[in-house]
C-alpha cells in the first residue's frame, strides 16, 4: 500500500526497480526522464479511471465529459493517453510509439503542455523490452492516494537523483520542500481569498500542489486566485507545468525557463500579495558583479558568494502593500555577518519587515538533514516593532529512520501560536515561543537566532532530593572514569604487542 506519510512517495521500491531495469540500457541522465514520463502518465491515469468508472456507475453518460472531470479538479486523460492503453501495449515492439502518441495526445488536448511532455520512448536507443518491463512495474504501482496533495514529480525525481548520484559517484544537489513545511507556510500565511501568490523560485510547483488547502481554494476561485511562478532549470520548469497541469492549478511560469536575477519574467507589475518560496540555499556564482546597481538591493547589495539576501529583497520588491512572504532559508542567514549580509539583515529589521522565525527540525527533507528556519516577512505588521520566535527543533515525528514529518496538529500549533501573536493574545512559553522588540533584537547584534530569545524549557523536578540526585551522578561518573581507565590500559597494551609504545 502507498506509505500516507507526507515524509516518503510510498513507491520507492517499485521506481527503484524501473531504475533497475533502465541500468545499462540507456544513460544515468536519461533515467530521470523515463521514470518522471511515465510516473505523470500512471498518476493522472490512476485518478482519470477512478472517475470514470464512477461516472459510468451513475450511468448519466457523462464518462467523457471533460468537464465532468474538471469540476472534481481531475485530469481528463484523452483515450489514447489512457494508461489501460499503455499497459495492454507493454510487450509489443510499438510501445515506445503508444507512450510518445499519449503524450501528443495530451498535449493536444492542453495547449499550455505543449512541448513541455517528453517524447523520447520510440527513440533507437531505448530497449522496448526493457520499456515493457518498466510499464509492468508501474501498472502494478498502488497509487490509490492520489487525492492527496503531493509533489509526486518533484519527489519523484528527487529520489531519482538522491539514489543515483550514490551509485555514480556524485552528490544529488537537488532536494523538494517537504509538504511538512509547505503546509506549514500555507497554514501561517493562508493564501486562500482574491490575491496573487509568488514563487520566484518554483522548483516543481511543490509550494503550490503540495498543499490541499491552497488547491481547494485555487478550485473553488478559479480565475480570483492568480498564481505565478518562475524557474531556471529547463527540465524542472517542465515538471512545474506537468504538476499544475494535473492538479488543475492555472499558473503563470512564463514561456520558458529563465534566471529570476537576470531576467525577471513578472517584471515590476507584479506586487503580490504572499510570496511562498523555497531558494536554493547558500547559491554561489548567482551574478552579483553584472547586478551591482539592481534597484532590489534595497538594504544593501548581496555578497558575490551567496544569493540568500539577493533571493529575499527580490522578494520584498515584489510584495504589494499589505503582502506577506513565507521563505526556507538554511540557518546561517540568521546570523551571518559575512560581507555586509548583517548590515543588510539589520536594515530589513529596522524596516519593521520581519514577522517570525520558525526553526524547523532536521530530516523534513528527503535526500538532505541540513536544518532550516522559516521567515516570514510582512508589509505592515499587524504587531509593529515585534517579532514572534519559535522553537519547533523537537516537533514532529520520525516516520522511518532517516524522514521526519508533521501531523496536522503539529502544524496547527504552529500557526494559531503566530496568530496569536498577531491578534495580542499570544502568551509567551519558555522554550518554545517568544515575542521581542526591535530594540531587544538590537541589543543581540540582530542576530534572529530562535534559541536566543525562547530560552530553555523548564524541566520538571522528578523529586529526586539534590544531595542523593549528586551523589548517584558522581558514583556514575566515577564508574565511567574507571572504565575509561581501563579501556586506556587495554588499548596501551595491544599497541605494544605489535611493537607501537604510547
Amino acid at each position: 500500500m502507498a506509505n500516507n506519510s507526507s515524509a516518503n512517495i510510498g513507491f520507492e521500491k517499485q521506481i527503484w526497480d524501473a531504475a533497475c531495469e533502465l541500468w545499462g540500457h540507456i544513460p544515468a541522465a536519461d533515467y530521470r526522464k523515463v521514470i518522471i514520463g511515465l510516473i505523470f502518465l500512471r498518476y493522472i491515469g490512476n485518478a482519470f479511471e477512478k472517475q470514470y468508472n464512477k461516472l459510468v456507475a451513475e450511468g448519466d453518460g457523462f464518462e467523457d465529459d471533460p468537464d465532468a472531470y474538471e469540476a472534481e479538479n481531475i485530469f481528463f486523460v484523452p483515450e489514447d493517453a489512457r494508461w489501460s492503453k499503455i499497459a495492454a501495449a507493454a510487450h509489443k515492439p510499438e510501445i515506445g510509439t503508444v507512450i510518445d502518441n499519449a503524450m501528443r495526445a495530451i498535449e493536444d488536448d492542453n495547449k499550455k503542455l505543449k512541448n513541455v511532455l517528453p517524447k523520447n520512448f520510440a527513440s533507437p536507443d531505448l530497449d522496448k523490452r526493457v520499456l515493457g518491463n518498466v510499464v509492468d512495474l508501474f501498472t502494478n504501482m498502488d497509487m490509490d492516494d492520489t487525492e492527496e496533495s503531493k509533489d509526486l514529480l518533484g519527489r519523484t525525481y528527487e529520489y531519482c537523483i538522491a539514489q543515483f548520484a550514490a551509485y555514480e559517484g556524485v552528490k544529488g544537489g537537488e532536494f523538494y520542500t517537504p509538504a511538512s513545511i509547505v503546509k506549514t507556510i500555507v497554514a501561517v500565511l493562508r493564501p486562500f481569498s482574491n490575491c496573487r501568490v509568488y514563487d520566484p523560485c518554483c522548483g516543481s510547483g511543490g509550494m503550490f500542489v503540495q498543499s490541499a488547502k491552497f488547491i481547494q481554494a485555487h478550485s473553488n476561485m478559479r480565475g480570483v486566485i492568480s498564481v505565478y511562478g518562475q524557474e531556471s532549470n529547463a527540465d524542472t520548469w517542465k515538471m512545474a507545468k506537468m504538476n499544475l497541469a494535473i492538479r488543475g492549478i492555472d499558473a503563470n511560469l512564463g514561456e520558458h525557463q529563465a534566471d529570476t536575477f537576470f531576467n525577471d519574467i513578472h517584471g515590476d507589475s507584479l506586487k503580490a500579495d504572499f510570496i511562498m518560496a523555497n531558494p536554493p540555499f547558500n547559491l554561489s556564482n548567482w551574478g552579483q558583479d553584472k547586478l551591482k546597481d539592481d534597484k532590489r538591493w534595497k538594504y544593501g547589495l548581496p555578497p558575490a558568494g551567496n544569493a540568500n539576501y539577493a533571493w529575499i529583497q527580490h522578494m520584498i520588491h515584489h510584495l504589494a502593500p499589505n503582502g506577506k512572504i513565507g521563505l526556507v532559508l538554511a540557518n546561517g542567514a540568521l546570523s551571518t555577518q559575512t560581507k555586509g549580509e548583517g548590515e543588510i539583515r539589520k536594515n530589513i529589521i529596522e524596516d519593521d519587515l520581519v514577522e517570525a522565525i520558525i526553526a524547523m527540525p532536521t530530516q523534513l527533507f528527503y535526500s538532505v538533514t541540513i536544518p532550516v528556519t522559516l521567515w516570514f516577512i510582512t508589509k505592515n505588521k499587524e504587531q509593529k516593532g515585534k517579532t514572534l520566535f519559535i522553537d519547533a527543533r523537537d516537533m514532529g515525528y520520525m516516520v522511518d529512520r532517516k524522514h521526519r514529518d508533521f501531523t496536522d496538529e503539529d502544524i496547527a500549533k504552529l500557526a494559531d501560536t503566530v496568530a496569536d501573536f498577531q491578534t495580542g493574545k499570544l502568551e509567551e512559553v519558555k522554550g518554545f515561543c517568544a515575542i521581542a522588540t526591535t530594540e531587544e533584537i538590537a541589543k543581540q547584534d540582530y542576530i534572529l537566532t530562535p534559541g536566543r530569545y525562547v530560552g530553555i524549557a523548564e524541566q520538571e523536578d522528578d523529586g529526586e532530593p539534590y544531595e542523593e540526585k549528586m551523589k548517584r551522578l558522581t558514583g556514575e561518573l566515577s564508574g565511567l572514569f574507571a572504565k575509561s581507565h581501563e579501556l586506556e590500559d587495554k588499548i596501551r597494551k595491544n599497541l605494544e604487542a605489535i611493537g607501537y609504545e604510547v
